[in-house]
């Protein structure tokens, strides 16, 4: 009997309104995923969890600033506010979500080197988190991804599942974007479809 995982993805103060790196409107996601977590077998929630030195924040690029990119040893990086610091309020989940259904909590970015959309792996691939293992190990075949934000963390969450074996939905009224350009949400949910993934509604 195949068994479904709800994944909800950084759901946290910094990406909601009046956060470090708020997502337009991402506090709307809350009441949605909030209503379908007992439809699921598995409840699990990613969380960005960054030092305060991580290669993702402009303040330590010194003459960079936010969205500018840059050149690493691990690939190009898009630089962002300091955001979802490790044991700060901006890192706690939003208010609102019903954390006591979550089952297990992933965390990522973790490594100051390195920055990690995905709830999966990081973005050159090279580490995995506990996800993957953790998914396998309770029998779940088919993950179905909410969250912050469509067009990166939610994205890269989907393709790695989808590319890790898992049958993969993302419930759109579940998810909002960054859109830092104009379409990149949709574009986003458009090549989750090509790849094999579905875009369904909650309802």
């Amino acid at each position: 009997m195949k068994k479904r995982a709800l994944i909800i993805v950084d759901i946290q103060n910094d990406f909601c309104p009046n956060g470090a790196l708020p997502v337009p409107n991402g506090d709307e996601v809350i009441p949605v995923v909030n209503s379908i977590m007992n439809e699921f077998d598995l409840v699990v929630a990613t969380k960005d969890w960054h030092p305060e030195n991580h290669i993702s924040f402009a303040k330590n690029h010194p003459g960079k600033k936010v969205g500018d990119v840059v050149e690493t040893k691990n690939g190009i990086q898009i630089l962002w506010p300091e955001h979802c610091v490790q044991n700060t309020y901006g890192a706690e989940f939003a208010k609102g979500l019903l954390t006591d259904r979550i089952d297990k909590i992933i965390y990522k970015g973790t490594n100051p080197e390195i920055d990690s959309y995905s709830g999966f792996f990081d973005n050159q691939r090279k580490n995995k988190t506990e996800l993957d293992d953790y998914l396998k190990s309770k029998g779940v075949s088919d993950i179905y991804i909410t969250g912050l934000a469509t067009d990166y963390c939610v994205k890269f969450t989907a393709l790695d599942g989808l590319s890790l074996g898992y049958k993969v939905y993302v419930i759109k009224d579940a998810v909002r974007g960054v859109n830092v350009n104009k379409g990149d949400s949709e574009k986003a949910l458009m090549l989750i479809e090509e790849k094999g993934g579905k875009i369904i509604d909650s309802l």
